[in-house]
């Protein structure tokens, strides 16, 4: 019996790191396209958000994804990454 090691990342707001599985993928394509990733398996820039409201909403506020994934972020990208976390919530 080996214990697997967790792949940790750091949520790009908060800097903090926790699980893989604690977090939610946003990635950009070579396109310039920005999508949610929720298998963690799109190639492209990523980037890692808390599945937490506060941390999204501080996110759209400080503009942190743009920066981070040096494209525009829609309000819609916005508005599904909270609905993603009232459902799981």
């Amino acid at each position: 019996m080996s214990n697997r090691k967790v792949p940790q990342r750091k949520c790009v707001v908060t800097q903090e790191m926790m699980d893989k599985k604690e977090l939610i993928r946003i990635v950009r394509s070579k396109e310039g396209e920005v999508s949610i990733d929720l298998t963690g398996k799109k190639s492209g820039r990523g980037a890692y958000l808390s599945k937490n409201k506060d941390v999204i909403l501080q996110a759209k506020k400080k503009n942190v994804l743009a920066n981070h994934l040096k494209a525009q972020i829609s309000d819609s990208l916005y508005d599904e990454l909270l609905s993603l976390v009232e459902k799981e919530g």
